[in-house]
């Protein structure tokens, strides 16, 4: 038992080691607000940002240590990774210069829906299930909101840690396995005590009912499930191919001071420490003005940070990790009765 000890404690330390979110550390006293005058005014007046730094109102009373707790990525240890497959994409497919997934597929609302995590740090779990319910609408014609705290709740230590963060492709394992049930049927925040956005800056892990806050529905029929989940090969080409191809992706990167103070432009990192990991959706690219190659991201911090809770990030450099650990999966018709509507390309379930 000792030896098992000694030897899970070697391979975890050696994840942490390599893991590009754990590299560096906040020097501020973490007590401080984490949005910064300093931080503000030292992008504003730098050369070649490409961007403008501002006050975040969602972001006005968080501290560095609760900034920190909402970003709930953790570093993907090895074995996690074991038997899960890549996917790349031939060079001679054609891509467009500009992408956005809210245009190309218009009909699907919750592409465009930008969340709020309030003080939970379910970072890794927001990505996938929004990607998830995205995909339901682009390759099925549903429409449909998925539950956030089935997720965050009921996958237990095989994703993590819940509000204290999880791992992003452990989110997709249990779309295979478990499935995941409507928001309808399991809310994220309960409105009772609770004033929406945020709750208490001590929000915890919300404990695994397995029934739903709905009368007469029942937690098993409303599971949605995923046939799988992989990495996304990290050269551009592939991640553009396969947003094009298939709808958007969970990203996970690295984030410093500075990012928090993002307002518009394209993001690269000027200033600050290392603060986590976090976990958000890709849903495009393009190309600035100033001819700066971009990713467009949405963010799940409410519309009251960045750019109406979007933000831009230069592509093609792995800038902060972005390109790094892509994750995504394909919606599974498992436990659906599904009616077409031919006329309207639509479906009932």
């Amino acid at each position: 038992m000792r030896g098992a000890s000694l030897l899970l404690l070697v391979v975890l330390s050696a994840a942490a080691a390599s893991s590009p979110q754990l590299v560096g550390a906040v020097s501020r006293d973490n007590s401080l607000r984490i949005i910064q005058e300093d931080i503000i005014e030292r992008i504003n007046k730098h050369p070649n940002a490409g961007w403008t730094a501002g006050h975040n109102p969602s972001l006005a009373n968080y501290t560095i240590e609760q900034f920190k707790h909402i970003l709930g990525v953790k570093p993907t240890p090895p074995g996690l990774r074991a038997g899960v497959p890549t996917k790349t994409y031939s060079k001679s497919k054609e891509l467009p210069k500009e992408f956005d997934a809210r245009s190309q597929w218009p009909g699907c609302s919750t592409i465009g829906n930008i969340l709020d995590q309030g003080h939970c740090g379910a970072c890794w779990a927001f990505g996938a299930v929004e990607c998830l319910q995205d995909r339901f609408c682009i390759h099925q014609s549903i429409n449909i909101s998925l539950s956030v705290n089935d997720l965050v709740a009921c996958c237990g230590f095989l994703c993590g840690d819940g509000c204290d963060g999880g791992y992003p492709i452990s989110a997709w394992q249990y779309f295979v396995e478990n499935g995941v049930v409507t928001d309808e049927c399991d809310p994220y925040f309960d409105q009772v005590g609770c004033k929406h956005p945020g709750c208490e800056p001590n929000y915890p892990t919300p404990a695994c009912e397995k029934k739903c806050k709905v009368q007469k529905q029942v937690w098993q029929e409303k599971k949605h499930f995923s046939l799988d989940g992989y990495f996304v090969n990290s050269d551009p080409h592939d991640i553009m191919a396969e947003v094009y191809e298939n709808g958007p992706v969970e990203v996970a990167f690295t984030v410093y001071e500075d990012l928090a103070h993002y307002k518009t432009g394209v993001y690269k990192h000027i200033t600050g420490g290392v603060v986590g990991g976090h976990a958000v959706k890709l849903v495009g690219w393009g190309t600035s003005d100033a001819g700066e190659d971009y990713w467009l991201l949405a963010n799940q911090w409410n519309r009251g940070w960045g750019d109406d809770g979007y933000f831009k990030i230069i592509r093609g450099t792995n800038e902060c990790g972005i390109e790094g650990e892509v994750v995504a999966g394909m919606p599974s018709t498992k436990n659906m009765d599904i009616t077409y509507d031919g006329g309207s390309g639509t479906a009932t379930l």
